[in-house]
């Protein structure tokens, strides 16, 4: 049995803060203690490091089949990259077609996955077309450990529903303990907005943000938020951007409904001057689009205020030749960005370092929220007795610098190209193996397991 012993770190989970060391005997944490007796296979001396709870990514979408495309990370890429980054498992979203089943789905998926993921990963389901069969499958998801169901307000014709759809999955989901989330933006309004532009021939990528403004959010998150209510099922709100949306959570509370909240990390530091009438912003096309300063402001606030609990990334990378499918029609630019690989970077330094979040605020908001709304915690997202051993080890005041040309996502360029952060991770555990060491990885494709989840535990 192959252990390993993590000496002298200050050890920082969610609610608990001191240096001590970490025993690890094959997948799991034995022990934890001020100078453990122990001895281990391999020992890595963490003082003056952070080691903190691998992190948590719930909204990932790896060789996603898109706008006549693919999305350019695989799931070994995709993972690999995380894992580079300090996150040590993600939640990628099975697609529904319409007219087919969910067990057509799931089965498309895991034959992307199985065998390929270098990290651990597991999925949520994503409802495209909710009728009697589908209906009758969602206990067996749910029986299968997948305990999350996504519906799409926007996408007509390919993947959203419509109210009475929403209610029906609602109420089904409720009734088997498990969650709803949601893309919560108007389709029909955001159509609308897309067809004017497009008549009147304003197509660079500046319109695909002008056709999605906040009250497109703003309205369907109310939406939701109200029939969630009606309904009581536990909801969840994915890639929530802007001040309006946020606004119709507050007012949730004040009827004590609880709405959990997902924004990610572009809307946190990227805004919508970097929407042009040049191609150049076709690179930050996705939905719901970069938004105001203002915006950037609310959600740093949500995140201390307890209204927003996860920062995720919505990782869709495309290369910069698919990007140009939408050359001359912003509506034909493949939506989405990379970020899976510099998520846990960029909000330590921008967030940690610059004193806009605690350190305990970053492990909840970036791994121990996530597992306990979708069903893994204990397991993932802490550091603690009988815990799979998923820790990161950071050098808090290292300095780097991203650029495209050295980050390992499939992806040609980046939005933080350039960007100097401060705090680095150094080494990177996934079940006890050290997966990434000083920028190398020491797992193969097929090391990720697939993670069967429970219910909420928040």
């Amino acid at each position: 049995m192959a252990s390993l012993l993590i000496k002298n770190g200050r050890v920082v989970t969610a609610d608990s803060d001191s240096v001590c060391d970490v025993l690890i005997q094959d997948e799991i944490i034995v022990a934890i203690g001020r100078n453990l007796p122990a001895t281990a296979d391999q020992v890595i001396d963490a003082e003056g490091k952070l080691v903190l709870p691998g992190g948590i990514d719930p909204h990932v979408h790896l060789d996603m089949p898109f706008m006549g495309t693919f999305s350019s990370d695989t799931h070994e890429t995709g993972t690999r990259a995380a894992l580079h980054g300090g996150t040590t498992t993600v939640i990628d979203f099975v697609l529904q077609k319409q007219g087919h089943s969910l067990r057509e789905a799931l089965t498309e998926w895991q034959g992307r996955a199985t065998g390929n993921a270098v990290g651990d990963y597991s999925f949520h389901m994503a409802v495209t077309d909710f009728n009697e069969q589908t209906q009758a499958e969602i206990a067996d998801m749910v029986a299968e450990g997948i305990t999350s169901f996504k519906v799409f307000m926007a996408y007509k014709g390919a993947l959203m529903i419509d109210d009475a759809q929403l209610v029906g999955l609602m109420q089904e989901v409720k009734r088997h303990g498990a969650l709803v989330t949601v893309h919560a933006t108007n389709g029909d309004m955001i159509d609308t907005l897309i067809a004017q532009h497009r008549a009147q021939g304003k197509l660079s990528p500046l319109y695909h943000y002008l056709s999605q403004p906040e009250v497109t959010e703003a309205e369907a998150s109310g939406r939701f938020t109200d029939i969630a209510n009606y309904t009581g099922v536990n909801a969840y709100i994915v890639h929530l951007t802007c001040e309006g949306a946020l606004n119709q959570v507050r007012e949730a509370t004040r009827r004590n409904q609880r709405v959990f909240v997902e924004t990610c990390i572009q809307y946190l530091l990227l805004d919508a001057s970097l929407y042009g009438e040049d191609f150049e912003g076709a690179k930050v096309v996705m939905s719901p689009p970069l938004r105001q300063k203002k915006d950037q402001e609310t959600l740093w606030a949500g995140i201390n205020q307890g209204l927003v609990q996860v920062v995720g990334t919505d990782h869709c990378p495309f290369l910069w030749e698919q990007k140009q499918m939408g050359q001359h029609d912003f509506s034909k630019i493949p939506n989405g960005h990379p970020a899976i690989e510099h998520r846990m970077e960029l909000l330590f330094s921008e967030g940690v370092s610059k004193g806009r979040i605690s350190l305990q605020r970053f492990v909840a908001v970036t791994a121990t929220n996530a597992a306990k709304i979708f069903g893994m915690f204990p397991r993932k997202g802490t550091i603690s007795i009988g815990a799979d051993a998923d820790l990161i080890i950071i050098d808090p005041e290292r300095k780097h610098t991203i650029s495209a040309a050295t980050h390992h996502m499939n992806v040609d360029y980046s939005a933080y190209e350039g960007w100097e952060l401060t705090g680095k991770v150094e080494t990177v555990v996934l079940r006890g193996q050290v997966a990434i060491q000083e920028g190398q990885a020491q797992v193969e494709k097929g090391y990720g397991q697939f993670i069967k989840r429970g219910p909420t535990f928040f």
